[in-house]
């Protein structure tokens, strides 16, 4: 156990920054650690690096229907890909035909993804939320009049069959139903098609040719954005984008060629952070890639704990929200702690800061199981930018610091308001999104960086070696009537972090009031143990008993106490009983809160909440 490294020193590269001041105002940023002339062309190389080097490593595996772990080595991965490619090429697919996948993660999906990429036929995983949570399939009708696949997959097949006749009409595809899959009408069986593609020369010449044909500016992917306003924007993204990020990750992560990663993920392939940051680190370095069936919910979160009591990572990568929840069982589960710690390397959060009391909880957990800390880092960046544009390869000082930029990304910080509104370039930026011009103009200022919409800080503007803090999205802050700003990212995390354990996440409200307020999205669980009730107990029972209310009223105080004026604390908190809503797109699949989403289908609770008689549900500071 204890020849695991794990200290920052024996596992990164020492973080160095050029920062220059320009003229105008703005400042750029960029890493002293140079990005190497790229040898590589295309993320195909790499299945064929490890299927050549290593191929009886276990590269892909999922629970089975019998509850078993299904394994498919490099090796037996590749010879699977070539024949699912073979069957693909005889499809006239293409950028304006690309393949679209509706459902979760499987073993499945990630061959007609690595198919995909391997002979030039952009993949396009969509949210399941668009097919199995909508009533009126929207978003997926406009997913697919935009990208006019070629090809549909889908497992098990049958729970998508009312999301597939609603866009019959909106394409002219092959249908494909995955192996876990009823037989339906009008589908073809992916055995079938990967049967059908297997060449019993085994030269697979038009394969090799469409490889061949691959080059770095080729369209690996289209991958929503995930806002719930207004027309879907299909990002495309590059095999450069892809590449680029993790030939960067080498140079910065050298203990990487010494450790091969095991993780064992649950992130949505629909998503950049688990399809391409995940996916494409196991992949480049020869890794093993478990796909956790579970998610960050109610009754679905004990299949992580089942997976992760099984199968010991090396990295763990997830969100803010589900460390939420994971945390606890960690806690109490010492199976699960002594498993989960046993070589385990790294801790990784991105999407949000992770709340400083998980950030402690977590460190004192590794201390406890191991008698040493496990190395906690972010990184930060978009759909757009592959996603990483900077990583905290170093110990940061505490939650929140997202690092400095990667080799060959240059950051620009440009002054705004009180903030540093922060844009990108570099080889991991997107090149546009499709077919939709006037939002790719949009996206990009006068020289060319791409305009992300995020604001930073330094940690310490003497030493810019110690990274960046995010500092909030700069189109969710607001005024408050007195003409003070409101910080709504920071003020986020703060609030979490100080009514923990009843937070789980929080919108900020308060545009346009003299007071800023809190629509809390509570920890049930957690507020059950606090209250002392049954697991069963009803939600507005939780909600409304004094231990609860009582630790809230804490909170307030203690923000009011440690802030540093209105802008700083809420003064009204309603917590909430229904949970956020996918559908609504109030949360990603990731856990991700949208806050504009949130305050426009719950105008009427932020009404409630700054009633002028303030109802007995609304929890006030000073109130008994």
């Amino acid at each position: 156990m204890n020849s695991i490294a794990r200290k920052p020193a024996d596992l990164f590269a020492d973080p160095s920054v050029i920062v220059e001041s320009h003229a105008d105002g703005s400042r750029r940023l960029r890493s002293a650690i140079p990005l190497p002339a790229s040898s590589l062309r295309c993320s195909g190389e790499w299945l064929q690096r490890w299927a050549r080097e290593t191929p009886d490593t276990v590269f892909l595996a999922e629970r089975g229907a019998d509850g078993e772990w299904v394994r498919v080595d490099y090796g037996a991965a590749l010879a699977r890909v070539k024949a699912i490619a073979n069957a693909l090429l005889g499809l006239d697919l293409s950028a304006e035909r690309p393949v679209m996948v509706l459902s979760d993660n499987g073993i499945e999906h990630a061959l007609l993804m690595l198919a995909c990429l391997h002979i030039g036929v952009p993949h396009c995983a969509v949210s399941p939320g668009n097919s199995l949570m909508s009533k009126d399939f929207a978003k997926l009708k406009a997913n697919v009049e935009l990208l006019r696949p070629g090809l549909i997959f889908a497992d098990p097949i049958e729970r998508f069959m009312p999301a597939i006749a609603a866009v019959r009409g909106l394409h002219d595809g092959v249908v494909i139903a995955g192996g876990n899959s009823q037989p339906q009408a009008g589908t073809y069986a992916f055995a079938a098609m990967e049967q059908a593609g297997i060449d019993p020369t085994g030269k697979y010449a038009a394969v090799r040719k469409a490889f061949a044909a691959v080059t770095p500016d080729t369209i690996a992917k289209f991958l929503f954005t995930s806002g719930s306003i207004g027309a879907p924007k299909a990002v495309i993204t590059t095999q450069r984008m892809m590449c680029s990020n993790q030939e960067a990750n080498a140079q910065i992560w050298p203990f990487m060629a010494k450790q091969k990663p095991v993780i064992v993920d649950w992130l949505p392939w629909s998503h950049v952070f688990g399809g391409n940051y995940c996916f494409n680190k196991v992949l480049c370095w020869g890794g093993s890639f478990y796909i956790d069936g579970g998610k960050p919910a109610p009754g679905l979160i004990e299949k992580t704990v089942k997976n992760l009591t099984e199968i010991a990572p090396t990295q763990y990568f997830s969100v803010p929200r589900a460390y939420d929840m994971l945390v606890p069982l960690l806690r109490d589960n010492a199976v699960l702690r002594k498993n989960f710690f046993s070589r385990l390397q790294i801790i990784f959060y991105a999407g949000a800061a992770l709340p400083q009391h998980l950030w402690e909880e977590l460190d004192r957990l590794a201390r406890m199981e191991l008698g040493e800390p496990v190395t906690m880092l972010s990184s930060w960046g978009s759909t757009e930018t592959a996603p990483a544009a900077t990583d905290c390869h170093f110990q940061a000082v505490r939650s929140g610091v997202i690092g400095v930029p990667i080799p060959g990304t240059e950051l620009k910080l440009v002054p705004v308001a009180d903030k540093l509104e922060v844009r990108v370039k570099g080889p991991n930026v997107f090149p546009g999104y499709w077919k939709q011009p006037a939002l790719t103009r949009a996206a990009f200022d006068e020289e060319g960086f791409y305009i992300i919409g995020d604001a930073v800080e330094f940690v310490d503007p003497t030493r810019p070696e110690q990274g960046l803090l995010f500092d909030g999205r700069v189109a969710e802050d607001f005024k408050l009537l007195t003409g003070t700003w409101v910080h709504v990212g920071s003020l986020r995390v703060a609030g979490i972090d100080a009514l923990s354990p009843v937070a789980q996440d929080i919108v900020v409200t308060g545009h346009d009031k003299d007071e800023i307020g809190f629509l809390v999205f509570p920890n049930m669980s957690e507020c059950r143990r606090l209250a002392q009730l049954p697991a069963d107990a009803a939600a507005d029972q939780v909600l409304r008993h004094p231990a609860v209310k009582e630790r809230v009223r804490e909170g307030l105080v203690r923000m009011k106490r440690e802030g540093g004026g209105s802008s700083t604390y809420p003064t009204r908190l309603l917590l909430m009983a229904e949970p956020p809503s996918t559908e609504a797109g109030e949360i990603t699949d990731k856990g991700y809160i949208n806050q504009r989403a949130v305050l426009t289908r719950r105008a009427d609770l932020v009404l409630y909440l700054y009633a002028d008689e303030v109802d007995s549900g609304v929890i006030t500071l000073g109130a008994s």
